[in-house]
């Protein structure tokens, strides 16, 4: 038997590691983008780059959201837009089940599965585009054991 992480397990605590930089404390959220079993971006929680964050300054709710807060998908997607790399075909890893918005971003972009750890406020038309466009989602829980936590 080996401790070799399978690769489920490896991007969904990389999930889990990158929501340590989140900067809204209402969710820490991570998400990892993969192609080809390479991470290609990087998303946590937090406020548009060079503004307030909600650990400084508080949230900005509206109708129980904060708006301040551009979610760990968004900021992962837009990181390939900002560095010219395609989001198609790919597989995304988050640590929460995507806001209908993430999800409607993600089938958009041309994520093809989606692994999340949460089930956070899943919204059934999220799981209906998800059907409609034939994406795969799937909750995957992280084994403690294997990351060395007791």
């Amino acid at each position: 038997m080996t401790n070799r992480l399978s690769w489920q397990d490896y991007f969904m605590a990389n999930a889990e590691l990158i929501s340590k930089r989140s900067t809204c404390n209402r969710a820490y959220v991570g998400a990892v983008l993969v192609k080809n079993n390479r991470i290609i971006a990087t998303g946590y929680n937090g406020g548009v780059a060079d503004t307030d964050n909600c650990d400084e300054v508080g949230h900005e709710m509206e109708a129980g959201h904060c708006i301040r807060t551009v979610h760990a998908e968004m900021n992962a997607l837009i990181q390939c837009a900002k560095e010219g790399i395609s989001a198609n075909n790919t597989e995304i890893y988050v640590t929460h089940f995507p806001c209908i918005n993430c999800t409607k971003a993600l089938l958009q972009a041309g994520v093809k599965k989606i692994t999340y750890n949460t089930a956070y406020r899943i919204h059934p038309f999220a799981i209906e585009l998800m059907e409609q466009k034939e994406v795969e989602y799937v909750q995957h829980d992280i084994p403690r054991v294997k990351l060395g936590e007791k």
